[in-house]
């Protein structure tokens, strides 16, 4: 696989990701080198699908790894082609076999790829507002480009999916737009979306945007879930711990749906996902948080509704993503993660 494309990439500071350790704490991929680019000689750069050709003497970062893979795992979406005389150069890695545009296939980045244990797997790509099933028959290098091997073409970033262009026709973005896009991954079989919901504008001073908490768009799709990953038989679930106000007339909206009460935001409480919360089966019980290289121990006290959302039962606010730890700010000094800092960070939680 030859084509690396450098695009604006969004940068992620946490990919609801962690490795996996008994002491958890929020990893970012870094880069492992780099290598010098060179001109490549004439027509040796495939530039269809306005793929970059390497420059002389320019420094390329190269990876081996990639952000790890979680329940809604952060890329972005780039276009490639995997026919013969198409800018992916060489047949697949997979199946050493070229494949048509119009089916939906991709290349991972070299961590995702991950020797080729997902080769010739699905994966759910969700952007757009909306989502398709893709096969992955590639490897998008990271480690390596800028030769006669990569078509002189730079490495490949480490969060890319480069996909055909029969998974950005069903993700519905016009060619124009093509390109670069931000995606959410999930690896099939796991919890798919069960429908969206279209956003309204909130009322004036209806949507508490405490904690900057996101307010819903006018005709913008939001993603619905009825269920959540499922806990992992280790006792240790990966998670994305957000933060949220329980108090009256804090972001969290009304009161908690496990008692029906206010909880001071000194207090060490959480909402859970629709799957997790699993119908109030959790309510007034502990979980134990691993985040930051500490623990700690919280009572469940309310769901963070994936079901619905954009509506004055939610202040207005999207329905939650499947994979939320939603904690009071108590939480998060426990953690130790400095008041700046708080917003998302990717922890393991257990029943306790």
């Amino acid at each position: 696989m030859k084509k690396q494309v450098f695009l604006s990439v969004l940068v992620v500071c946490f990919l609801f990701l962690v490795i996996d350790c008994l002491s958890v704490e929020a990893q970012t991929c870094r880069a492992s080198g780099k290598i010098r680019g060179k001109n490549p000689p004439p027509g040796q750069c495939n530039q269809q699908n306005d793929s970059d050709c390497c420059k002389q003497g320019k420094m390329y970062p190269i990876y081996k790894c990639s952000p790890p893979v979680s329940g809604r795992t952060k890329a972005t979406l780039t276009l490639n082609s995997f026919e013969k005389n198409g800018d992916g150069g060489a047949p697949s890695e997979c199946d050493n076999k070229y494949h048509s545009d119009n089916d939906p296939v991709v290349a991972l980045s070299t961590g995702w790829y991950n020797g080729g244990s997902r080769c010739l797997k699905y994966i759910n790509i969700y952007g757009n507002g909306n989502s398709v099933k893709a096969k992955v028959v590639d490897e998008c290098d990271s480690t390596m480009g800028c030769d006669s091997d990569h078509d002189y073409q730079p490495p490949c970033p480490y969060n890319i999916v480069d996909a055909s262009k029969a998974v950005w026709k069903a993700l519905g973005v016009p060619e124009d737009n093509w390109g670069g896009l931000d995606i959410i991954c999930v690896e099939a079989g796991t919890c798919k979306p069960s429908g969206k919901i279209k956003g309204k504008k909130p009322p004036p001073g209806q949507c508490n945007t405490g904690n900057d908490s996101e307010c819903c768009k006018e005709g913008r799709y939001y993603t619905t879930y009825k269920c959540s990953p499922a806990i992992s038989s280790s006792r240790r679930t990966k998670a994305t711990l957000t933060i949220n106000s329980f108090e009256e007339h804090g972001d969290g909206g009304g009161k908690s749906e496990c008692d029906n009460k206010y909880h001071s935001d000194d207090d060490p409480v959480v909402a859970l996902s629709t799957g997790w919360y699993n119908g109030g089966s959790r309510c007034l019980k502990y979980i134990k948080i691993h985040g930051n290289g500490k623990s700690v121990k919280a009572k469940v006290v309310d769901e963070c509704d994936s079901t619905r959302g954009c509506d004055s039962d939610h202040d207005y606010q999207p329905p939650c993503p499947n994979n939320i730890v939603d904690a009071s700010k108590a939480v998060w000094e426990a953690l130790g993660v400095p008041e700046k800092d708080r917003g998302e960070m990717d922890i393991y939680w257990s029943d306790a």
